[in-house]
């Protein structure tokens, strides 16, 4: 079962009654901007491109400018259908007569493409995870101000742990080919990327006379499972004397 975010001013299962059949569980906020702030989490939006549809694509738009992470679903009038293309950015479009087979199975595979999208965009090592759709980061679950440049040395290193890369190489690669700023550049932000770690500062190391790698490092639970695996291992058989 998903859950289903409508923005229409009209109630979920009326904008696409094929829902009142199924079991999703639907929520309904205004089709504005600025009901979007505090919106509730879902596994899909759908958005109301029943009647106005310069607005409905122009919260479309929005959704996926500000880097939504659910399924975008649009919902359309057979005449409103001439109308809608790629440019809206959405996942999927349903004309508003759809039966209850086709909804519940358009739903099933947006809700499964979403999940493995998400997990295609995410780097996770050494308690660290960025997100590279949103551009966030975060240590242990605290969240990093990094600025746009400090992000993207962090992307590529956690991208590649282990590997040590020289500075000319992280200069080429993050900064790229056409930066003519030296190598001291790199230093900075490696230093500034280690304050905003904090007590996970260790993560970006040093290769003397080489360059820098993201060290990678067995999170808590991760010590704990390997940890069980090996007093399971060391254990006497069941029924041994």
């Amino acid at each position: 079962m998903a859950s289903i975010l409508a923005l229409s001013s009209d109630d979920g299962a009326q904008v696409l009654p094929a829902l009142g059949l199924l079991g999703h569980k639907v929520r309904t906020i205004p089709a504005q901007p600025a009901s979007l702030v505090n919106a509730p989490v879902a596994d899909v939006v759908m958005v109301d491109a029943r009647g106005d549809l310069s607005q409905a694509k122009a919260l479309c738009r929005i959704l996926t400018t500000t880097g939504i992470s659910a399924a975008l679903l649009v919902v359309v009038s057979e005449a409103g259908m001439p109308a809608v293309n790629s440019e809206w950015g959405f996942d999927d479009v349903v004309l508003s007569s759809a039966g209850p087979g086709e909804v519940d199975a358009r739903i099933r595979l947006m809700t499964t493409k979403s999940v493995k999208e998400a997990d295609d965009h995410m780097i996770s090592a050494s308690g660290v995870t960025i997100d590279e759709v949103s551009y966030q980061a975060k240590v242990n679950g605290r969240a990093l101000d990094l600025t746009f440049k400090e992000f993207e040395l962090l992307r590529f290193l956690a991208g590649h742990p282990q590997r040590v890369f020289t500075r000319e190489q992280l200069l080429s690669e993050v900064w790229g080919y056409d930066y003519f700023g030296g190598t001291r550049t790199v230093d900075v932000h490696v230093r500034r990327l280690r304050a905003k770690l904090g007590d996970m500062e260790s993560l970006i190391g040093t290769v003397r006379n080489v360059g820098y790698r993201f060290t990678v490092t067995d999170t808590p639970d991760e010590a704990d499972s390997l940890e069980d695996s090996s007093t399971r291992s060391s254990s006497p058989a069941n029924g041994s004397a």
